[in-house]
């Protein structure tokens, strides 16, 4: 796979170097050269053009990349044009950072694919972690349905998942539970590992540290939610 990640700023630097790091073959590009240079060691290309020229885009054969993400987050214009550009030569999915619905309407308009919304997904999360500190991982799809990865060891401690009703009362189905697990390392010290049963039984037991992952409806973690309050 190769993707183009175009704005190398703090967004799109991050989101170049990681994709590399997974072993993405990745090209960055920005008109500042400064932004490529810090960038050029830990990506598999990064030049420095501006991406609203056409000919310049072609130079690097961007039609070539199976994934454009465009992360230009202080140029609206120069975001709009880079899209615009992208699509006419005939990349199939753009990614797009909007930072605002108008900026997200006009994407949609000239074709990219996704739409990114950095600022208010960060607003998001950070009002997650304040008012829900119990939530450490969400993933949200269709019909309103999501998994969570929650701290809910203290609330249920002691009592098997059977006790806990969690199905009963909620609705919400127990998937996965992770365990925090104490062992002595070769050198003597006191270490933790974290195991994963994906296949509870309603007999196991819930201790303090564990992590329980559920499936269900929104509405249905809002339920647990407003009855557990603080943790």
């Amino acid at each position: 796979m190769i993707v183009a990640v175009i704005g190398l700023g703090t967004f799109g630097g991050k989101t170049a170097i990681s994709l590399s790091d997974k072993g993405v073959e990745v090209i960055g590009i920005d008109k500042d050269k400064k932004k490529v240079d810090a960038i050029k060691d830990r990506v598999s290309h990064a030049v420095a053009i501006d991406v609203t020229d056409e000919k310049s885009l072609r130079g690097v054969n961007i039609s070539d990349v199976d994934i454009a993400v465009v992360a230009i987050g202080d140029n609206v214009e120069g975001s709009i044009m880079a899209v615009a550009t992208l699509r006419k030569l005939g990349v199939g999915r753009v990614i797009a950072r909007a930072i605002n619905k108008v900026h997200e309407h006009v994407l949609h308009e000239i074709g990219a694919s996704e739409i990114v919304k950095v600022e208010e997904e960060m607003g998001e999360i950070i009002a997650s972690n304040i008012a829900a500190p119990h939530i450490l991982e969400k993933f949200s799809f269709s019909a309103g349905y999501s998994i969570m990865e929650l701290a809910l060891g203290k609330k249920f401690s002691g009592k098997t998942l059977v006790e806990a009703k969690i199905r009963h009362k909620y609705s919400l189905n127990v998937v996965a539970l992770q365990k925090k697990i104490p062992f002595i390392t070769e050198s003597g010290k006191a270490a933790y590992r974290y195991e994963v049963n994906d296949d509870p039984k309603p007999m196991d037991l819930i201790e303090e540290d564990d992590v329980l992952v559920l499936v269900g409806s929104e509405k249905n973690f809002n339920k647990l939610f407003a009855e557990i309050g603080e943790l």
